[in-house]
Formats: structure tokens, sequence, C-alpha cells
């Protein structure tokens, strides 16, 4: 008897199988999690979007700011047009992010969308109702064979209780048998006891393999009937397994840029622009522009004429140095909506030595002229009176000691217009004068 209770006891010990009363519902919350994981598909596919037009912009801003540098640069000629072509093929590679972007939210996003919403319909008071069909659909499949099971518990509990109970009564009559006390009426209680509970154990084991044999003969159909509802929650999931994966590849063909012709041709055009620079044809530019090679009227014997006046003041001369060839107005034209500075650091020191070269004369030194550059050629306090308050659009921070240096939303006094160059002459608050980017500031 005691090889039988200990099985009972064993037999406490849960499998945790699929086939256990109840575990069924690891297979309905499947199907929640599917609309869950949708949701996670998506939120990864917008942050990924994000991060392609951010990128886009990034290039965009960029190959912008650069493409000013270069074209107000010193650089020239056909080394310029392949410094640039940097920068083109920037704008080119940001508008292909912008559209993995487009195709990221437009295309995948709205797929997986619509999908959800095709696959899962929420109800009324809550959940889906596929999750509510495969529940009922679950729970009827086991319902007649757990309501066996509860039946044959019962039956073994009571089993194992009659044995429990015959191996004491055993124990007991045993015990009496030895003891002077024990009377011989009390023997034979303890024998119709212990024959009592013989009995009553052949009739429990009898009810709990009968049990046994009801519950044996109802599993195959309980077997068929879950694997039929589990057979549909496994369809249904497929179908998301499938989709999912489908998805994944469309978004793999949107990202991969190197499968796109528009890709490859961007870099075979950079690539032939940059080896279509010269060193000797750019050599040979400057010396004609700037070099031995240009034009040049030499002085000749000129008579006398009094009707015309020999004498070219300030403002011709300035006019005669704007109409000859600078170095940096040979690239091409500037987007005028772009704050845009001459790139000073590398650039306005030549252009002002330009300036002072062709504006000397015997009549004007060069420091007397810089000089009478400098203080605006006439009485600062004119300057202050005919000044205009400014306020600056962006941040500047000046790059040589005769520029101004400002944040945005700081105002400031405008003393002269705009020259050629685009920029102006102000002073700051604090009385520092200097120049400064024309298109950094607005009247206040």
């Amino acid at each position: 008897m005691s090889g039988a209770y200990d099985e009972y006891a064993m037999s406490d010990e849960t499998t945790d199988s699929f086939w256990e009363v109840g575990n069924y519902k690891r297979t309905v919350k499947r199907i929640e999690d599917g609309h869950r994981l949708c949701n996670d598909m998506m939120s990864c596919i917008q942050e990924r979007a994000k991060i392609e037009k951010s990128y886009a912009q990034q290039l965009t801003d960029w190959s912008k700011r650069w493409r000013q540098l270069v074209e107000r640069g010193p650089q020239y000629g056909t080394l310029e047009r392949a410094w640039v072509a940097l920068m083109t093929e920037a704008e080119k590679v940001s508008d292909l992010h912008q559209e993995v972007k487009n195709n990221l939210v437009n295309e995948d996003l709205e797929k997986v969308k619509n999908w959800q919403k095709e696959a899962y319909h929420k109800q009324m008071m809550g959940g889906f109702k596929e999750t509510k069909e495969a529940e009922e659909g679950f729970r009827k499949a086991q319902k007649p064979w757990a309501k066996k099971l509860k039946e044959l518990e019962t039956a073994k509990k009571t089993y194992h209780m009659s044995c429990k109970e015959e191996k004491i009564a055993s124990t007991r009559e045993a015990n009496s048998k030895g003891e002077a006390s024990v009377t011989s009426d009390q023997q034979k209680k303890l024998q119709e006891k212990l024959d009592k509970c013989k009995n009553d154990v052949q009739k429990a084991k009898e009810k709990y393999e009968k049990s046994l044999d009801e519950l044996s003969k109802c599993t195959p159909q309980y077997m068929e009937n879950m694997e039929v509802v589990f057979e549909q929650c496994q369809q249904f999931e497929e179908k998301r397994l499938n989709f999912l994966r489908e998805v994944l590849v469309d978004i793999k063909r949107h990202l991969n840029l190197t499968e796109s012709q528009s890709y490859a041709t961007v870099y075979r055009e950079l690539e032939r622009t940059i080896a279509s620079a010269s060193a000797q044809e750019d050599l040979k530019w400057f010396s004609n522009v700037h070099g031995p090679g240009m034009h040049m009227n030499w002085p000749q014997f000129e008579e006398f004429n009094p009707e015309l006046g020999h004498h070219i003041n300030k403002k011709e001369k300035m006019k005669r140095n704007h109409d000859g060839v600078m170095l940096t107005q040979i690239t091409h034209g500037i987007d005028p909506g772009t704050p845009q500075t001459s790139s000073r650091g590398s650039v306005s020191s030549y252009e002002k030595n330009q300036q002072y070269s062709a504006e000397w004369s015997d009549d004007e030194p060069p420091a007397a002229q810089t000089a009478s550059e400098s203080n605006g050629g006439g009485n600062p306090f004119e300057e202050e009176s005919k000044g205009v308050r400014v306020r600056a659009l962006y941040d500047y921070d000046g790059q040589e000691q005769d520029e101004l240096t400002f944040k945005a939303g700081e105002e400031l006094t405008k003393l002269e217009d705009e020259d050629e160059q685009g920029w102006c002459k102000g002073r700051l608050d604090s009385g520092q004068r200097g120049l400064y980017p024309a298109n950094y500031v607005e009247p206040v």
C-alpha cells in the first residue's frame, strides 16, 4: 500500500504541458502578442525614418555651408568644380535618403498598420475577436475532458486516503497483539476496523480505476478537438510571421541604396568630375586671369588735353577696382536666401590687399588710404548720426580683427551700407567697430 501512496505524492508534480488544463492560454496570449509586435514593428520603422530624415537634413546643411565656403574661397578652376562636386553628391544623396524616409513611412508603415487593422478586430468590451474565438474553442474542447479529470482526481484522492487509513489500522491491529493491556473486545474491534478499511480500499480502487478508464477513453477526442483549435491559431500566427517577414524584405529593399541606379549614378558623376580636374588647366587659367598672361595697358605718352581731368578720385578708383576680375568672383552664384559670408578667414585679406594695391597712387600713400578707409572717409560723429539700428538674425564669429562678433537677437548700429562683396560696417553697443555680413541682420 505504501507504494501506491508514494505514487500519489509524485503525481502532484505538474508537467506544464499544453495538455494540462488551462495551459492553452499561452497560445491564446500569442494572438495579443502578435498585435503588440505589429505596433513594435511600426515604432521601429518610424524611428528609422526619423534617422533617415535627420541624416538627409544634415547632408543638406553641410552641403549648403561648404558650397558657399568653397565658391567664395580662393580655390579656382577645375579643382574647385571637383571640390564643389562633393556638395552636389551630398545634395543628391540627401534626396535619396529623404526618399528612403518617405518609403518607410508611406509604404512600409502604412502596410503594417492596414494589415494589423484587417487581422485584429477589437471588441467593445476590450480584447480582440480572434482572442475570444480561440479562448472559447479551447475551453469547449477541454471542458468534457477537464470534467472527467476532476472526477479522476477525486477518486484518486479517495483511494489514497483509504490506503492511508488501512495502513494505520493495520499497524494498530499488529501492535495490539503484543500488548497485554488490550482486551479481546478491543482486539476484535481493531480487527473489524482493519477489515472495513480493506473493504473501503478495494471499493475506492475500483472507482479510481473506473474513472481512469473513462478519462482514457475521452482523451483521444479531447486531443483531436484541442489540435483543431490549435491548428487554427497556428494558421493565424503563420500569416503574421509571413507578413512581417515580407515587410522586412520591403524595408531592406528601401534601405539598400546600393541597388538603386540613382545612387550609383551619383558616384559615377562624382568620380568623373574629380577625374576631370587638371592642375595644368587651372595654372594656365590663373596665369591668363591674374598672372603674366593678363592684358596690360602699358604707359604711353599722352598729350595734354585741358578738357579731360587727369585726377582720379577715390570713388572712381574703387569702381575701377570692382570692375576688374576678382579671384573670388569666378565661381557660381550663391543662393540669396541663405546667410552668406565670404569666408574672410581665407579670402578677405587677399581682397583687401587687392583693393589697396589697386588704389595706391602718388597722390595718396597706402597707409593714408588705409586710415581713410577704416575711418569711413569722414567724421566718425557723422557715422553715428547716420547709423541705423539692426538686429542679428544669426550668430556670427568674426574671422579677422576688423570683423565683429555677435549673437542672434543682439542689436547693433549699421554705419555704412552694404558693399559689393556683401559686407556692412557697423558698431556694437560696446563701441567696437568692424565689418559683418549684410544678410546676417535685419532692420529693427
